[in-house]
This record gives C-alpha cells, structure tokens and sequence, in this order.
C-alpha cells in the first residue's frame, strides 16, 4: 500500500494546485498546452513515486506530424499514466464517461478534448463518442485508445470493440499498435493495491486504414500486432471478436 499512497501523494500535492492554477488560466488564454505538459509530468511523477520504471521501445514506428490512433490493450488502472505522457506531442483519450464527474480533474479532461464513453452501449452516445473523437484528431491531437473496452482480469488480450475501427476509418488517421504489459501485476482490476515494478510499452509499426478493404480486416490485423508483440501468457485463446 505504501506505493500506492505515495502515488496518491503526488497526485493530489501536485494535482489539485495544477488544476486551480491551469484551469482558469486556460479560460483566459484558450491555450490548454501548459496544463497539458505539467498534467503529464504529474502522471509520471507519480509513477516514478511509487516505484514505477518504464520500459520503452518503438518510439521510431510513430509519424512524424501526424495526427494518429495509438491503439493499445488494457491490463490495468496504471496504463493511462504510463501511456499518454509517453506519446509525442499532445493527446486526447477515449475513457469511462464516469471519470468525467472527478472534481478537478474531469474539468480539466474536458478543456483537453478528452472523450467519454458510455458504458451503457446506446448507439447514440456511440455515434457521439466518435464524433467528438473525429474532432479531436481533425484538430491534430492524436487520440489513445484501449480497444478492448474494459480492463482484462486474466491480462490475456480481451475481444476488440469495433468503435475505435469506425474512427480510423472514418479519419483515415494512422494507427500505431500498442502492446503494454508490466502493469497487470502491479495494480490488478479490482484492487487498490500498487507494487513497484517495469512497465514495458512497445509502440509498433504503423498500420494505414486506407490499406485494408473492410473495417474488421483492419481490426483483425491490429488485434493479431498487439497480441504478437504481447508475452506468450498474455496471447487470447480465440480469434472471437466483440461488436460495439
């Protein structure tokens, strides 16, 4: 538990002052950069807080000057912090639409073109969800996805939602594949419990939607990148894959 309270320390010594300072101060320059950069060197110290070493490779797969998809698996709460302060320039991210309601820091993912996501599958918040994501890579932001939808208990790769493959298609934005493991030992779903540990995060080479004749070619193709990259354990069992 020490990990994590030293996280937790971090978060809301550093975070809360943040967030009162860069929030009005983006209301008055409509520039949302320097919360951007300090959010993401918070989410980092406080990694490095509780013990938390990041292992990377692959940074040369990513474009330069593009907005792109970084389309990643999910293993556990710790991905967000470990993912987006790792991706150049500036990101949004397509999450719960639940953590929207944070004080503080669900004002402050609104300002930055975050994305919610509603949990309860109607198609009119999926619609809504992919536009505000269209808008946000059209801005030139890249946008971080988790495809699976959930967190994996077992950290074997779950099935893929198909709504982040309606919006590389629709963008034509480059997807960069992501697998991340590491992190399902050190905060597994369901527990608050953080352990010290190397988060490993392998970006890998880009795939172009434009590539492939249909959607769940393209979705078939990232899946089986991600999984490869993935350590043996962690593989799917089946080819299944989940509408969204």
């Amino acid at each position: 538990m020490f990990a994590a309270l030293k996280m937790l320390c971090v978060y809301v010594l550093l975070g809360v002052p943040a967030g009162l300072i860069g929030i009005p101060l983006t209301l008055l320059t409509r520039d949302i950069g320097w919360m951007y950069r300090v959010g993401t060197r918070i989410a980092h110290l406080g990694l490095k807080a509780a013990g938390i070493r990041i292992d990377l490779q692959g940074m040369e797969n990513v474009p330069a000057g593009q907005a792109c998809i970084f389309m990643s698996n999910h293993v556990s709460n710790l991905d967000p912090p470990v993912l987006v302060p790792l991706v150049p320039g500036r990101a949004s991210v397509m999450l719960k639409a639940e953590l929207m309601k944070i004080p503080v820091l669900g004002p402050a993912m609104r300002m930055g073109k975050y994305v919610p996501v509603e949990r309860n599958g109607s198609r009119a918040g999926a619609i809504a969800s992919i536009r505000a994501a269209t808008d946000a890579i059209k801005s030139g932001l890249h946008m971080v996805v988790f495809a699976e939808g959930t967190r994996s208990r077992t950290g074997r790769l779950l099935p893929f939602k198909k709504g982040p493959f309606h919006l590389a298609v629709a963008t034509g934005a480059p997807i960069v594949p992501v697998a991340i493991w590491g992190t399902e030992s050190m905060m597994q779903k369901g527990s608050t419990k953080v352990m010290p540990g190397v988060a490993h995060v392998r970006f890998l080479p880009v795939i172009e939607p434009a590539a492939f004749a249909d959607r769940d070619e393209l979705m078939r193709v990232v899946r089986s990148t991600i999984a490869s990259a993935l350590p043996v354990e962690m593989r799917p069992l089946d080819d299944e894959v989940e509408e969204a």
